[in-house]
């Protein structure tokens, strides 16, 4: 069977990438699938494209993803990028297709649940009691406040050396109109973004933080974006005090929430362990792969 390929205007550019699309559809102009590729414009990061391709099951093996594939390669070769990634959950008709098409496998990330349900408050109240010398915890739910806006975004680099294999994603530059930015795009789509940082107390610095977007009716599935600690402050457990306050929180403030998903690289074993001493329970991993242009 025929297939032909439509390039489509995308609207989801942002000030840090734009994003290419193609349609699939076959004779009768029935959709087979899509591609969207993603172009970083950013510096760091202006070397890198993101693929992510879906075809219908019922046209599967007959071509339409090499045919989406090919497009997207071209327009990445076109536009002077050095790699493409993509990403597919363990198992799964992607997990095969990309490793057969050239791309090679850089990271397993393990994705896990903490049900909220069954998790124990008084527990966590005795881990976020627990004193660290020299250091505080402060949190705040949307757009950082004025006071900790510059050091917070200056502690977006705990993130540049956290474990993640042969991934060449660069690296992002965040300052305080990038933090804001993307408080705001959370605000926009209608979910809560809720923040908790340990504090510097010799200097009212932002040393670490964690992440956690909540949808904003406070139902279902929350999702930690981000968990570090800058390399300077490491060794005092704060990763595990604040990830213990954020899911206490979410607890208290959200009472219908059903649970909170989290993703962290195989090799991240401190992360790991972390979640695993909280009561993240695995539930399925995603293949990162790589293809070199």
């Amino acid at each position: 069977m025929s297939f032909h390929l439509t390039a489509l205007t995308d609207p989801q550019d942002s000030p840090y990438s734009r994003r290419l699309a193609w349609l699939a559809s076959d004779a009768d102009g029935a959709p087979a699938g899509t591609a969207f590729l993603r172009l970083f414009t950013d510096a760091g990061r202006d070397h890198l494209a993101e693929l992510t391709l879906h075809v219908h099951p019922a046209e599967r093996r007959g071509g339409v993803g090499s045919r989406l594939l090919d497009a997207a390669a071209a327009a990445a070769r076109a536009d002077a990028r050095r790699c493409v990634v993509a990403e597919a959950e363990a198992g799964t008709p992607g997990d095969r297709f990309l490793p057969a098409r050239g791309f090679r496998k850089i990271l397993t990330l393990q994705y896990t649940r903490l049900a909220l349900a069954g998790v124990d408050l008084a527990a966590l109240a005795t881990i976020t009691g627990q004193p660290h010398p020299g250091y505080r915890l402060a949190s705040w739910q949307g757009t950082v406040p004025d006071d900790l806006a510059r050091t917070y975004a200056a502690s977006r680099r705990a993130m540049d050396d956290m474990p993640m294999g042969d991934t060449d994603q660069g690296t992002l530059t965040w300052d305080v109109d990038r933090v804001r930015a993307v408080a705001r795009v959370v605000e926009e789509r209608g979910d809560l973004l809720h923040t908790v940082v340990a504090v510097d107390a010799s200097d009212g610095s932002v040393a670490g933080f964690t992440e956690l977007v909540v949808p904003g009716n406070g139902k279902g599935d929350a999702r930690h974006y981000g968990t570090a600690v800058l390399p300077e402050h490491r060794g005092h457990g704060l990763g595990r005090w604040m990830k213990a306050e954020s899911i206490r929180r979410a607890r208290v403030r959200h009472p219908d929430l059903a649970g909170l998903l989290t993703d962290t690289a195989d090799v991240n074993a401190p992360m790991r362990r972390i979640n695993d001493g909280l009561g993240y329970v695995p539930t399925h991993e995603v293949r990162q792969y790589r293809l070199d242009l």
